[in-house]
């Protein structure tokens, strides 16, 4: 698969591909009260954007199409979606051809790794601190 860096170069410029982005969340144990619910990385929070990260963490890698699949989703809501998380840096999109064909293939950044693991726990926290 030939591989270009798919986006425009004014967001190319903002953010060198691989950069850290720190993430929104704290990686304090909240105590489940509503300024732990609101201080949750919203980016992730999302639903579709999370099903995002969950399913590169799961994988290497995906393409556009088994993405799409995976979520059952539109191409239009996943191409928004992605691009939000893209502009994050929590994922990366290699765009190229096989053959003749257009690829796009999307992975998740260390980052990404780094916010949804935070947001994992943020999560765990609110849900331990409502069991009490």
């Amino acid at each position: 698969m030939v591989s270009r860096r798919g986006g425009s170069a004014a967001r190319r410029s903002r953010q060198e591909p691989g950069a850290a982005v720190a993430p929104s969340v704290a990686s304090e144990p909240v105590d489940g009260g509503a300024a732990g619910a609101s201080s949750l990385d919203r980016l992730i929070h999302e639903r579709l954007r999370l099903g995002i990260v969950s399913a590169l963490a799961a994988n290497k890698s995906l393409a556009f199409t088994e993405l799409r699949d995976l979520l059952q989703t539109s191409d239009g809501n996943l191409s928004v979606h992605a691009r939000k998380l893209e502009d994050a840096g929590y994922i990366s999109c290699d765009k190229g051809y096989e053959g003749r064909v257009p690829r796009t293939e999307f992975r998740l950044t260390a980052a990404g790794r780094i916010a949804l693991t935070r947001y994992i726990a943020h999560m765990e926290a609110i849900i331990s601190a409502t069991r009490r």
